[in-house]
Order: C-alpha cells, then structure tokens, then sequence
C-alpha cells in the first residue's frame, strides 16, 4: 500500500510543510547555540512564521496577484533608469538611494508568498550582488557618488538610510530562506556601524536616518536574539541615542498638536522606535508615550480611514487636506512589528483600518495607477496645489504612474504582501496565534505534527471565520485568536461545541486532530464616530463606510519637462452625482440601529471586492443635501460644522434642510470618490 498522499496537492504541501521544517530547524539551532553560550534572549510576544509560510486565499490573493502583475513584476521594465540593470545597488552607475531597495522591499515578500520563480529571481540579484560586494569593513551596498543627472538619485553613497531598507530585504530573505551567509554580513555590517556612527552619526549624510532609526534598531534586535551577541547592545544604545525622540515628544505633546512639525512618513515609520527599544529596556514610559503618541494623532490629525492629515508636513485633521501612499504601507509595517512585540490588539485593530480602508482606495484596481495624497473627503480629483504642505508641482491629487514624487512609485510595493506575512505568528510556546484576519492558508509544525489551517471568510465584510485544521498526526498546542476592539460580541465554537470568549485574545489549548473545525462569529454593528468639526462616520467591523460616487476619469498627456519628471500622463477623476450631503441626525446620533445593511450575496466573497461595483456590503442611510457645500480650490469645500449641543447652547439647525432621502454608504476602500466625514443635519 502506498503511503503517499493521493494528490498532486498534497504532496506539495507536505514539501512545503518540509521546506518550513528545515528552515525552522535552522533557525532553532541557532538560537539553541547562542542560548547556552551567550546572553538573554529578549522576549517578544509573537514571532513571525517563515515566509511564504502563509499563502493568500480569496480576495487577497488576487489583490496580490494584480499587483504582482500590474506595478511590481514589470517595475524594472516600466521603470529602468532608477530600478533597472544601472542600479546602483546592482552594481552600476545609477540611482543608488532609497528607491531601488524600496522595490526589492516589498518585491521579496510578494515572490515568496506567491511562490513566483520570476519574482524570486529578479529579488535575489538585489540580495546577491548587496551579500557578494560586502566591502572589507562591513559596510554595504554602492560607496561611490556620481554627478547629479534629472530624476535619480547619485549622490549621498554613503548615507545610513537606503541600508536600513537594504537591512529589512535582508532580514526577510534569510526568513525565507535560512541562508548563513545573511547574517555573516549582518554581523559584519553591525561591527562596522558599531565602530563607525560615534564618529558619523546616523545624520552625517541627511536626516532621514535619524528619524527612521527604528528599522535597523529593530532588525539589530532581532539578529541579537539569533546570536545574542552582547555588542549588540551596545548598539541598540548606540541607534537609539542617535534617532529622533520620538518617547520624549510624544510624551511632551506639542508636536502632534503642532502643524508642520514632522514629516508624515518620517512620523509613521518612526513611531514604532520606543516600542522597538522597549522589547530591551522594558521602560514602561517607552510604551506610554506611543500610546499617547497614537492618542494625539487621533485626536489632532486623525481620519477616519486609519491616516492622518500630512501631505508631506503633519497638516491636521481636515478632511481637505492629505495623507501618503508612503505614510499608510509605512504606518501598517509600524503597526506590524510593534503588534509582534506586545500583543496589543489595538495594534492589530488600527493596522486592518489602514488596510481595509486607505490601501485600496489609494491605487487603481489594476495597481498601475496610484495617488500620492488621498483625501478622506474626496468629491473630485483633480490637477492643482490644494492647499498641500508640498503641492507637487500639482500632481499631489492626481492619479499616475510616476507622478509627484516617486518615492510611492517603489514603496507601495511591501503593503500587502507584509499584511499577507503578518496574518498569522507562532506563540513562545509554539502554537499559532490568529492576530488579523483574511483568507488564507497557513502550514507550519505544531506540537510534533504537520499543520495546515485553511482560513475560510469573507472578511472584513462579514464576520464570521472558519479554521479548518488538516494535521498529519493528532497534536497539542495552543490556538490564539483576537478579539477585534469593534466586536460587540464574540462567539466561539470548536467542533460545534462552545468555547468561553474572554478578554481580547481567547486561547485554545487542546490535542488538535485532522478534520477539526474552529468557528468564530464577531457581532458586527454600525457605529457613528465623530471628526473634524464635529463631523460623523460610519463605521461596521474594520470598514468605514463613504458616499461612493460615480467616476469620470479624464487623461492628460504630458509633454516636456513635465513629461520626464511626472511620466506620460495623469488621471483626473470627476464626479457623475452630487455629493455635497449631510446625514440626519435623529438616525445617526440617535436610532443608529435603523441604519439598513444591505448584503450583496452574489458579491460577497467576490474575487475582488475593492471597486464601486463590486462592492458587497452597502449601508442604505437618511441623508440630505446641503445647498452651501460647493467646490472650492478644486474639490469640496471646507466640511460645513455640526452644531455640538452645548447644554448653554443647544442644537441649532445651521442649514435650510433640504428633502430628505435615501443615501447608499460603501465601504471607504471601494471608492475613488467619497465623502466620508459627514456633517449632522
């Protein structure tokens, strides 16, 4: 009798169960060395999987596979006189920045999760020629600058920053693979640094370093807790000492209440540096200044869609007003490593709201297009300055291939493919741990047995999900999953017998067998939150719902010097119904249970659900249009206040009501066009 599985299929999941097993065994022996030989291993609350260990299901395997296809396979094709053979990071005499290990950034992650041969290769030049040109003294990457030539980036070879990005591909590449020889070159790089920042501080070159210190702190951290080597300490001081302090401003509290104080990618990537450093210190005030820090942001800057207001500089809350592409893949990786360190759900919560709501609506369905700066208030989109820090020669809005600055051209890349890897994480007792929720497959090893989870759900439209396990063998191990903060009820079944849901992670410890089903059920309710200017929200699960309106894009072709610097052409996009409503407030902020949720059957669990009309879930509310709320600068105009009911003043109607009807709400990240910051009639 045969003793092999009876498919093509599962034999290759038990090579890939195998191929996960010997990288994991890598791994351990690593750390089984280092552990009886060296220093403490600094305890995080999760780890992450090998990658490629979780593969996408549903609609976010085709949300990566359109952007594999669309932006990320052809990149060095659409885009080769900064990530093409001329690289400097390849070896050639072009740009050698940030832009081309921007790509491979994100490019990495994409090809091991897909399993994409083509994609691997293209990754593993960047990584080869970066392990293989290593100098002498341990610094990485191109050392020589070249005179400056339009649109790349030649100068500046030696500054820290474009390493930390390298540093991340690298960190990655050895969680795919296991190769030696990445933290051979870690190890040399981080004795180079070690020896070389007290005389060229992480600012010599430019500021960037300074402020986005927090990555290479956090991969030193993580290549420590490999070899748990004690210079490596040293250095975390060291990079600490040397970034921004962001603990100490967000304790302060002026910064985030103050305009034009930061760079909004430079805050997004940096906020993570306290919690980074918290994993050595365990300074308590290290975690309460993010947590005041995320406070402040909410309350100064916050919109709905999970972003706050910086187009380019911090620029408040007005939903007039911008966030980056940069800012939001930037803030979820934030988001990310700092949710595998604590296990704060709130973490988990805010990086499914930037995720579920400002990603998609930031790119085209077919990822070629993207914009620079969304608005959460969005009723046109069109060529000009609006008001921006930085107005992009008037590109900021529009939607293009290379249009404003091309930074968000190469870094788009890394936000659902490291959302993908971040889906599921294994315990520090060897179980696995459900932290954010979407389709997919993950395949590991626990408690001695082969295990396969198959994540069936439609979420976040619906919120019911189902873990069906396939194991070779029966195994114990512990389960975890996250209770979302929304949930306004959470219910648990194993095998169709209850399980008690309690607090924010519900925990799971039994013998596992082939076949076992885990049904989990989060009560979805609509809620109103409130904004800018006393403005209202709707929010059901982890999705924001907005006025979609209808699009009619119009195209300029560039000539010229805008040409070279902006690409071919821009996108406008044009409204084809009126959008200047407000809703009723004797629903809204009164009977809000009276909102109608209405269920698209035939669209839910749909192959992709991040289009107008493809939209499955739509709330039917009570809305009116106000008469005064015109464009102005080119899109809609400043967000008309809700009288806030002071109980000296009372509520009084500030606008003529119109008649009243029937408005349909879809979900923010289906739209290109939206209000979603409503005044209260």
């Amino acid at each position: 009798m045969s003793i092999l599985p009876g498919n093509s299929k599962d034999i290759c999941r038990i090579i890939g169960i195998f191929e996960d097993m010997k990288r994991m065994t890598i791994l351990l022996v690593t750390v089984l060395v280092a552990a009886c030989t060296k220093a403490p291993q600094l305890e995080r609350r999760y780890e992450e999987l090998p990658l490629g260990a979780i593969k996408p299901e549903g609609w976010l395997r085709e949300t990566l596979i359109r952007q594999r296809d669309g932006i990320t396979k052809n990149l060095d094709e659409t885009y080769p006189q900064v990530v093409g053979p001329d690289n400097g990071w390849l070896g050639g005499d072009g740009d050698r920045w940030e832009r081309g290990p921007y790509w491979v950034d994100g490019m990495l992650p994409l090809a091991y999760i897909l399993d994409d041969d083509e994609l691997k290769a293209k990754a593993q030049k960047w990584v080869d020629w970066t392990l293989e040109n290593q100098r002498e003294d341990g610094f990485i990457g191109p050392d020589k600058g070249y005179p400056y030539v339009e649109g790349l980036q030649r100068g500046m070879p030696l500054d820290w920053w474009p390493r930390i990005v390298m540093l991340k591909v690298l960190q990655q590449y050895y969680n795919a693979t296991g190769e030696q020889r990445v933290l051979d070159c870690l190890g040399r790089y981080f004795r180079y640094q070690l020896e070389t920042l007290p005389e060229k501080p992480l600012d010599t070159y430019t500021f960037w370093a300074r402020y986005r210190a927090g990555d290479n702190l956090d991969v030193v951290l993580w290549y420590y807790n490999l070899t748990r080597e004690p210079w490596l300490l040293e250095l975390a001081d060291l990079l600490h000492s040397q970034s921004f302090d962001f603990a100490g401003e967000f304790l302060r509290g002026e910064m985030l209440a103050t305009k034009a104080s930061i760079h909004c990618v430079n805050l997004a990537q940096g906020l993570k540096e306290p919690v980074v450093y918290w994993q050595y210190k365990r300074d308590p005030r290290l975690l309460e200044a993010v947590d005041k820090g995320l406070a402040d942001i909410r309350r100064f800057n916050g919109f709905p869609s999970g972003m706050f207001g910086g187009d380019e500089a911090l620029h408040g809350a007005d939903p007039r007003q911008g966030s980056e592409l940069c800012s939001a893949v930037e803030l979820m990786y934030s988001y990310e490593q700092m949710l595998k360190i604590t296990g704060d759900t709130r973490l988990a919560d805010e990086l499914e709201r930037v995720a579920f709501n400002a990603l998609p609506a930031q790119t085209s369905s077919d990822f070629r297009l993207h914009q620079y700066f969304q608005k959460p208030n969005q009723a046109q989109v069109t060529f000009g300055l609006h008001n921006f820090d930085v107005g992009q020669e008037g590109t900021g809005q529009v939607f293009g291939f290379l249009t404003a600055y091309p930074c968000c051209l190469t870094n788009q890349h890394q936000g659902w493919p490291k959302f993908t890897q971040n889906l599921w994480y294994r315990t520090g007792d060897g179980g696995l741990a459900a932290m954010v929720y979407s389709p997919c497959k993950v395949s590991t090893v626990c408690g001695g047995s082969a295990v396969t989870i198959s994540e069936r759900t439609a979420y976040p439209f619906e919120g019911t999900v189902e873990l069906a396990l396939s194991l070779d063998k029966p195994g114990r191990f512990p389960l975890e999953l996250r209770v979302p903060g929304w949930a306004r009820s959470v219910d648990i079944t194993v095998n169709g017998s209850a399980v008690k849901a309690e607090g924010k992670i519900v925990r799971i410890e039994r013998e596992w067998s082939d076949g076992d089903l885990v049904r989990v059920e989060f009560g979805m309710e609509v809620e109103a939150t409130r904004w800018y200017e006393n403005s209202v929200a709707l929010e059901r699960g982890p999705l924001v719902y907005a006025l979609g309106l209808g699009e009619k894009w119009k195209k300029t072709v560039l000539s010229g010097s805008q040409r070279e610097k902006f690409g071919d052409c821009y996108w406008e996009v044009f409204p084809t119904e009126p959008w200047n409503y407000g809703l009723l407030r004797k629903q809204v902020l009164g009977d809000i249970s009276s909102v109608e949720v209405y269920v698209d059957s035939s669209k839910v669990g749909g192959e992709f659900p991040w289009t107008l009309s493809d939209a499955p879930i739509r709330l039917r509310v009570q809305g009116a249009r106000i008469a005064s709320w015109q464009l102005c600068g080119g899109d809609a105009g400043p967000l008309p206040w809700t009288p806030g009911g002071a109980p000296d003043v009372g509520d009084w109607p500030n606008y003529p009501l119109e008649p009243g009807e029937t408005v349909d709400l879809v979900p923010y990240g289906c739209t290109k066009l939206r209000i979603s910051e409503f005044p209260v009639l």
